[in-house]
């Protein structure tokens, strides 16, 4: 049984806003080896999950779902950054001014966009027991057929990038703002 609220609507979201800076923190440890990032955004949209159910829910929580997730998610991991590798090289066909350079580099950016977007709903959609495969087609689909809601986490995804390039330290913390907008959105399309 949940505990009971206590506190003002604006102290709600205050703790909301500071427990998705802490998961952008644990979020950019796990995701240290590259290749468990997807993993990690699982682990890190579980753990605002419980935070929004008001669940117990902490550190070894995480980490416990962070370990289920990184069986299959290792994989989506290293599809990631095959996917990264092929639009940097899309952007090397553009700067070396090769014909049909700038079509070529156009389609390969919005692709990864897709690609992340897809991504962070799929961990936002992860349970433990969760195929990694389901979850990516599903968050496929709805990564086009919700495109409001996509355009949001591409709106959470540009703030990251953003802070990055103000200060990079600020990114670590962000992260959980996309996460947090990532089960926001996921949340709004399971109540349509």
């Amino acid at each position: 049984m949940p505990p009971a609220r206590t506190g003002s609507r604006a102290w709600e979201g205050f703790a909301l806003f500071a427990e998705s800076l802490l998961t952008g923190v644990w979020v950019t440890a796990a995701s240290l080896p590259l290749v468990t990032c997807p993993a990690a955004l699982a682990a890190g949209a579980r753990h605002l999950g419980r935070h929004l159910a008001h669940e117990q829910g902490g550190w070894r929580e995480f980490a416990a779902d962070f370990r289920s997730a990184a069986r299959g998610g290792w994989v989506v991991g290293l599809a990631g950054w095959v996917t990264a590798a092929a639009v940097w090289f899309d952007v090397q066909v553009v700067r070396a001014g090769l014909p049909g350079g700038p079509l070529v580099g156009a389609v390969g950016v919005s692709a990864l966009i897709a690609a992340v977007v897809a991504l962070l709903r799929a961990a936002a959609l992860w349970r433990p027991g969760s195929s990694w495969r389901s979850l990516l087609a599903q968050a496929g689909r709805r990564t086009v057929l919700d495109p409001a809601g996509s355009f949001l986490i591409v709106g959470g995804l540009a703030v990251v990038v953003c802070s990055a390039w103000f200060s990079a330290p600020l990114a670590v913390p962000v992260l959980g703002a996309v996460v947090a907008a990532a089960v926001a959105v996921e949340e709004r399309h399971r109540h349509r």
